[in-house]
């Protein structure tokens, strides 16, 4: 290095500059290729180092090196190069000015931590994706795991820097947080409540990714697009998205549809009264209403829009002042909510209109005159 400052103020005295000045011209361009060389490292390792790591870890037939060490995660530990090579050329650009080597040398301290600590949040990130599993109680695990280390590791960060800035040592600012750990545990108090509510509802198989849930409470009625440590994220059938706590799905209640999709046929239960005085009973001894019953429940055993596994029944419920009511309960195979309507309505309107063939009225009440 003592040669180079040799050389450099022998070319600079070559362009007749006055001898006061060489100094300050050699110390000027040392530092312009100090950081130039510190872009040019950092340059060099994400067009070079990143794809030709990427390369082998591809070839590999391990899954996990192909998502930890994804192109974000290198990309991302690439931009720390140009800190080391600043550091490490930092005592000999800047020894004749300790004051500068000082306040650069914290900056680059300070760049260091800050990319140190992107690196690993992404590095944490990564782990996601390891399990594929949209449903899985041990994504998240993962999910929630994940989110505590990065709240660790931000406010590790946090600390290191403030540590530098000040020129404490970083365990001696640790040491008196002890007092004020009321005040982190207040401003903190969402994070941990979520944590806790989002390893309950992983732990008892009562939320995934990906399940059909309504929360009346909040406006709810979705697919779960997302869980954090403070945020379930619900995208509604009219694509709007409602966030919704953790903490609140296990204090309140809501709805999981999940089981009726996994399951065949959507049940669906019905009643219609009939006027008391069209019921009659035929010349063979059996009342109209028993026939359309009977009817109408074989029509539904044999209805292709219905679950024939599942058990169907038309019965006799408890009569009212509408008139006699009889009931209707029956499994459809149509499982999204435009279609279950659809044959509901067909359903339904095959019933009161096939009531008629059996002489009996279905109670209708006129609005006054």
């Amino acid at each position: 290095m003592e040669a180079i400052k040799i050389y450099l103020e022998k070319m600079i005295s070559l362009t007749g500059l006055a001898a006061d000045y060489v100094p300050v011209v050699r110390y000027a361009i040392l530092v312009i290729l100090a950081f130039l060389l510190a872009w040019l490292a950092g340059w060099a390792c994400r067009k070079f180092l990143v794809p030709v790591l990427l390369k082998v870890t591809r070839k590999t037939e391990a899954k996990w090196d192909d998502v930890i060490f994804s192109q974000r995660v290198l990309t991302s530990a690439s931009r720390i190069i140009p800190a080391i090579v600043i550091w490490i050329l930092l005592p000999h650009v800047f020894y004749e000015y300790p004051k500068v080597e000082e306040i650069v040398g914290r900056l680059t301290a300070i760049y260091f931590t800050v990319m140190m600590t992107r690196t690993v949040i992404v590095f944490i990130d990564s782990f996601k994706e390891l399990e594929h599993g949209a449903r899985s109680s041990r994504r998240q695990y993962i999910y929630s795991i994940c989110g505590v280390l990065k709240i660790v590791m931000i406010f590790i960060a946090v600390i290191v820097v403030i540590s530098i800035i000040v020129n404490k040592d970083p365990s001696t600012l640790l040491a008196g947080l002890g007092a004020a750990s009321a005040i982190l545990m207040l401003a903190f108090q969402d994070t941990i409540k979520g944590l806790v509510a989002g390893i309950r509802l992983a732990s008892n198989d009562m939320l995934h990714i990906g399940d059909w849930i309504t929360v009346p409470s909040a406006g709810a009625n979705g697919k779960v697009e997302e869980i954090t440590l403070t945020t379930v994220k619900v995208r509604n059938f009219d694509n709007t998205v409602v966030t919704v706590s953790p903490q609140a799905l296990v204090d309140g209640s809501f709805q999981n549809w999940q089981g009726m999709i996994e399951n065949e046929g959507r049940k669906q239960t019905r009643q219609v009264y009939f006027d008391f005085r069209s019921l009659k009973v035929d010349d063979d001894g059996v009342a109209n209403i028993t026939k359309f019953r009977q009817h109408i429940e074989e029509w539904l055993k044999q209805n292709p829009k219905v679950v024939g596994e599942k058990p169907v029944l038309v019965r006799q419920a408890e009569a009212a002042q509408a008139g006699c009511c009889v009931e209707f309960m029956f499994w459809l195979k149509a499982q999204n909510a435009l279609d279950y309507e659809h044959d509901t309505s067909e359903v339904m309107e095959y019933i009161f209109a096939k009531a008629s063939d059996y002489d009996l009225r279905i109670y209708q009440q006129f609005p006054e005159q």
